[in-house]
């Protein structure tokens, strides 16, 4: 046996350093579920998007939406609000915020946060950027650039979606270039901050194979929307290819339909795990002329497999016609609210 060479006192340095490294490797995150966008996914929970067309971005005197109201939606059982932004039509044509426009941001940040919700800042320009993708990268890289900057102090239950379902000219491959410019610029001032970004194709799950997130940083949450069967939870919208305008009196919760939901979330969660990246549902939803019936059947049936799967998700939309309050009788649409959050889980 050869002998210790070691002094005693070093042996005893030695062995308090290992024991450290073991406490602090215990301490550490061994794996990508403990990482900080899976515990931010885990705080996110339930949630509702909200005032993307109200006229508090025009006049906030004209504003239907109350700040007490975000107090109502956290003793309602939410926890985070996504708050959609249509803000290229706020910038000028050197691509700046204007500044009447940023305090209201601030205001709705704010209230928010003192209520208690986790807040997703949203960019939901996704119709000019699908039209037009060059003429979308100045406005998109400038936004996150100003709100970037603005937010860089702000609490980590403020996260960043850099551009809500990518579509049109905005292809897939287009997209990765573009996330991934986008979020440089973010990650100059919010190099912890969480941001959330979807495939292409409208954020539809079948896209997720196309996207290309960078392999580095993993302080991104992925975000899907769902909306299956369209004919279903789109029928009348007046927007909507003509077939499923016409379409009318379309029921849903056959055995075959919670099925398909089964399969698809397990598809989805199967991407997730091979990739090690959280998913948000970031928007599900029924249009108000399906059956209600089938709407309450559809929406409960949605936001439990996501749940099952711990899937954070986020209900579209707080008001108007999707929604689950009624901004007129200021008071929960009570069959889809509780389909959304059962009476147990307040």
């Amino acid at each position: 046996m050869i002998a210790n060479p070691l002094h005693p006192f070093a042996r005893y340095l030695l062995s308090a350093a290992a024991f450290l490294a073991l406490l602090v490797s215990m301490a550490s995150p061994t794996t990508a579920q403990d990482g900080p966008a899976f515990v931010q996914a885990r705080r996110l929970g339930r949630g509702v998007n909200m005032l993307g067309w109200d006229p508090i971005w025009k006049n906030p005197a004209e504003a239907w939406f109350k700040w007490r109201l975000f107090k109502v939606i956290r003793a309602g059982g939410f926890q985070t609000v996504r708050v959609n932004l249509l803000a290229f039509e706020h910038m000028s044509w050197t691509n700046r915020l204007d500044s009447r426009w940023l305090n209201t941001l601030d205001t709705v940040v704010n209230q928010a946060t003192a209520a208690g919700l986790n807040v997703i800042i949203d960019e939901h320009d996704y119709k000019p950027c699908g039209a037009d993708p060059e003429g979308c990268r100045p406005s998109l890289l400038a936004f996150w650039e100003q709100i970037g900057s603005r937010y860089r102090n702000a609490p980590s239950s403020v996260l960043f979606e850099i551009l809500n379902e990518p579509e049109g000219a905005l292809t897939p491959d287009r997209w990765n270039a573009l996330l991934a410019d986008v979020l440089a610029v973010i990650r100059r001032t919010n190099p912890n901050r969480t941001v959330v970004i979807g495939p292409g194709a409208d954020n539809t799950f079948p896209a997720l194979d196309s996207l290309q997130l960078p392999e580095r940083d993993h302080n991104i949450i992925v975000t899907v929307h769902y909306y299956n069967p369209f004919s279903f939870t789109h029928q009348g919208a007046f927007w909507a290819p003509a077939e499923i305008q016409a379409g009318k009196n379309i029921q849903w919760g056959t055995a075959a339909d919670k099925a398909q939901i089964d399969q698809e979330f397990d598809t989805i969660a199967a991407w997730g795990k091979a990739h090690q990246r959280p998913i948000l549902l970031g928007e599900f939803g029924t249009y108000e002329m399906a059956p209600l019936d089938s709407r309450v059947a559809w929406t409960s049936s949605v936001a439990k497999a996501a749940t099952a799967r711990g899937f954070p998700w986020v209900y579209w939309q707080f008001e108007d016609m999707f929604g689950v309050y009624d901004k007129d009788k200021n008071r929960w649409v009570e069959p889809i609210y509780h389909a959304l959050i059962p009476a147990k889980a307040r």
